[in-house]
């Protein structure tokens, strides 16, 4: 594109945008608190603390490390903590060995990589640290939480059904729900506020239920209906429209995939591809599509492999459920494997227990819970159950990783989509072969090393430290390959996933969480905090999973229907009744409506846990259709908008954001993405994507839905990573909202958006050879409904000073990049 239009596109995103930005919004600092417990105290007290504290009675270098006071301040050298850049902050230089009148701890090895990764990570982000001066020669703020006083926290009491509260206007309420909105904005003196416009209420509706914009045709037949029938009788029948749509299950299943951190890559320091974890994608964009009862859903993932099945296609559904235990992050870099199994058992433990009680159980690894009601007994009885479980994740032993993983084979079914490729019968008999070969050598190696040791005589046979190294690559390579055929070649339809290991284990207490201070065994068990009559324990002779799953998912649970139905309202009202919406422990926030969330989640157990019935009551109240309009004395109130007087203005996700474009462009294609791009790529190392020229540098080469965008571990696609996508090594309830300058580069610069541009110039230039009208449907096409007056005179300026054929494409990605279309009114 010319100069001219360019400069004009820069102030048109401005001129368009009639949506005010949306501000940054922090982490959670309860969540960042929770990462500080679990990943760098433990370490402060095992390594520093000694030499560092006061209750050592030493601070060399005049350093103390015990309180976040003494962190920042630092000592003789200076600064050991600058929170938010890693490369000033000398604690940082310390661990690392990069200064070596700085190594620490002193006269010990370099700690693990992934430990000092933890420390940039926690520096970068803030550097949180709940330690405060007065905690000076003590490991915790607090005594931890006894188990009686979590059970009388509001969140650890059983949901009771509250009255509905008496209301002065009686004729706002749709729905119950309604009732207690309204009820505590009249105990404040605040009224909500009046219906939104339908065309933006529409709008919103379709982007909450199925992520994409309404259509011109489909704007207009809402029209008639409410002209006709009355907005009571056309809001439901649209609403039941797009809960019956495909396109609901590929919106709702990427909020669980949040919440289920789902990845495609292992992540931290060797970052490999998981070929396979796709299956789980499609799982749960079908589950959603069918309604699949929530308690069921749980159920599926956490033990599917364990429930009964009445068909191939059923066993192969649930063996696929379980990959949500199987793609988390992995140190696949680790040496020594009893640390991988207790570090990929913690991982787990911690998942389950964040995604659905929103508790951070896994922060008693090391300690007893510092704020919430759980103990290391709590954590290690927890962990058994996972550490009796066998997880399948499918990387093979090469240069960058020490950890293979196998993968579970599906029953073969008719039409079944295997993407792996076939290996001719010649090709595996040679690497079969080849196998055994580096078996035998290794062997005798092994062999010649205990003769020599044995007659004190050097042997030429001894495998020197590169052959070992070497044999050992190349035979992960050819187990990895080999794993993924049978016998003659053909591929395996293959999938992530977890089973129960033969003989199950209870695992001990590790003090201070290190491995090799085993103490007392646990026997397997769910927090003790939470009492459910009749729940079964894990039995001896297995896991006890599958016990687990129902004790989480049972009615009697206080908290899994609670938690659920407040991540339901975040993404329907912008934010959560609890807006911690992963933290519902004693540092998280409390409800704004208390009696509300008890009210929603026991409709949601008696609608048969149903997300579908829980959404259609949502989107019907009177609450869901305000307006977003700004009242000085309702804000003076109530800044925040937490009483609800009125619709919180959002700015939408990346993948709406990416969608609404092919939309409007008209290239999207809804067929499902046949497997994932990660699958077809060669090798398993992310770090080497960028080196492979067939891939778009911004791996965003394709028309499909969103959804099936490729989720590698730190090498994401540049519209998620720069959009706030969900950081999907942490389970993520409520996406961080920023707005910053890069995000206004890529709408301006990007070849993915570039080519949006185009294809919709030339799709308004086929509607119509009149430059008014073409103008007109781009409108319609991209914010659903027509410019208005100042509009039309700033479009009729720019194209009577724009020159050259591409003049309408640049006002053409002016609209694309406006803030109007990005925002949710």
């Amino acid at each position: 594109m010319n100069a001219g239009p360019y400069r004009y596109l820069i102030s048109s995103v401005f001129v368009l945008g009639t949506v005010a930005l949306v501000g940054v919004r922090s982490a959670s600092m309860a969540d960042e608190s929770d990462f500080f417990e679990q990943k760098i105290r433990p370490v402060l007290v095992e390594n520093c603390y000694k030499c560092h504290s006061v209750e050592s009675g030493k601070s060399k270098g005049g350093l103390l490390l015990d309180s976040r006071q003494a962190s920042l301040r630092g000592g003789d050298t200076g600064a050991a903590v600058v929170p938010g850049k890693p490369s000033d902050s000398l604690l940082l230089a310390a661990i690392s060995h990069s200064d070596p009148d700085l190594e620490m701890p002193p006269k010990k090895e370099q700690l693990p990589k992934s430990v000092i990764g933890d420390f940039e990570k926690w520096i970068r982000d803030g550097a949180v640290d709940p330690r405060d001066e007065s905690e000076v020669g003590r490991l915790s703020e607090l005594p931890p939480v006894d188990i009686q006083t979590g059970r009388e926290f509001w969140s650890f009491q059983a949901p009771v059904e509250p009255s509905l509260p008496s209301i002065e206007d009686a004729g706002w309420p749709k729905r119950d729900l309604d009732r207690f909105v309204l009820g505590a904005l009249e105990a404040s003196h605040l009224k909500p506020s009046a219906d939104a416009n339908p065309v933006v209420l529409l709008r919103r509706l379709y982007f909450d239920l199925i992520g994409l914009p309404p259509s011109p045709e489909q704007v207009r037949e809402f029209m008639k209906s409410v002209n006709a029938a009355g907005f009571d009788v056309a809001l439901p029948s649209v609403v039941d429209e797009l809960l019956a749509s495909p396109r609901y299950g590929e919106r709702w299943a990427r909020h669980w995939m949040d919440v289920a951190r789902f990845a495609e890559s292992s992540g931290q320091e060797s970052n490999l591809t998981f070929p396979h974890a796709w299956r789980y994608r499609d799982y749960a964009i079908d589950a959603f599509n069918a309604d699949i009862a929530f308690d069921r859903f749980l159920v599926e993932q956490i033990a599917g492999d364990l429930l009964p099945a009445d068909s191939d296609s059923e066993r192969a559904r649930l063996l696929i459920a379980t990959g949500f235990l199987a793609f988390g992050t992995k140190g696949l870099n680790e040496m020594n494997p009893a640390q991988f199994v207790a570090d990929l058992a913690d991982e787990q433990l911690d998942t389950v227990t964040r995604a659905v009680l929103a508790q951070s159980v896994a922060c008693a690894r090391c300690h007893d819970h510092k704020f919430d009601p759980f103990h290391m007994q709590d954590y290690y009885a927890l962990a058994g159950v996972f550490r009796s479980t066998e997880t399948f994740f499918g990387t093979w032993i090469d240069s960058e990783n020490n950890v293979g993983g196998n993968l579970i084979t599906l029953p073969e079914l008719d039409g079944q989509l295997i993407p792996n490729p076939p290996i001719p019968k010649q090709k595996v008999d040679e690497m079969k072969a080849q196998v055994v070969e580096l078996n035998a050598r290794e062997a005798e190696g092994r062999e010649a090393a205990k003769r020599a040791m044995a007659s004190g005589k050097a042997n030429d046979k001894i495998l020197t430290l590169t052959e070992a190294i070497g044999l050992l690559w190349r035979r992960g390579g050819l187990e990895g390959a080999l794993a993924t055929v049978d016998d003659d070649g053909e591929a395996l339809p293959l999938c992530m996933g977890v089973m129960d290991l033969e003989q199950p284990v209870d695992s001990p207490i590790f003090s201070r969480g290190e491995i090799d201070k085993p103490g007392e065994k646990m026997a397997r068990g769910f927090p003790r905090v939470i009492e459910i009559a009749g729940a079964e324990p894990p039995p001896e002779d297995g896991s006890g999973r599958l016990q687990l799953a129902h004790w989480l998912a049972s009615a009697e649970n206080p908290l899994t229907a609670r938690v659920m139905a407040n991540r339901v309202w975040r993404h329907l009202i912008g934010e959560g009744i609890v807006r911690s919406t992963d933290n519902f422990g004693f540092t998280g926030d409390g409800p704004s409506h208390p009696e509300l969330l008890d009210h929603l989640a026991l409709k949601f157990v008696d609608g048969d846990w149903s997300v579908k019935k829980l959404i259609r009551e949502i989107v019907l109240s009177r609450t869901y259709r305000q307006s977003s309009d700004w009242h000085e004395t309702a804000f003076e109130k109530d800044p925040d908008n937490r009483l609800l007087w009125r619709a919180h203005k959002r700015r939408m996700d990346a993948e709406a954001i990416r969608d609404a474009m092919l939309v409007a462009s008209g290239e999207i294609d809804f067929s499902r993405r046949a497997g994932s791009l990660v699958t077809e790529l060669s090798g398993q190392s992310v770090s080497l994507v960028g080196f492979n020229k067939k891939l778009p540098s911004d791996l965003d080469g394709m028309t499909y839905r969103s959804v099936y965008l490729p989720v590698l571990r730190d090498r994401l696609p540049d519209v998620l990573d720069l959009f706030d996508f969900a950081e999907p090594g942490l389970v993520t309830g409520d996406r961080d909202t920023t707005n910053v300058p890069v995000q206004a580069l890529y709408l301006l610069n990007s070849d993915f958006v570039q080519a949006r541009a185009t294809a919709l110039a030339e799709r308004v230039k086929l509607a119509s050879g009149d430059r008014a009208t073409q103008i007109e449907q781009a409108f319609l096409l991209c914010l659903g409904r027509s410019p208005d007056e100042r509009e039309r005179e700033a479009v009729a300026e720019f194209f009577e000073t724009a020159t050259g054929d591409d003049a309408l494409e640049a006002f053409c990605q002016g609209v694309l990049a406006s803030a109007e279309f990005r925002n949710l009114d």
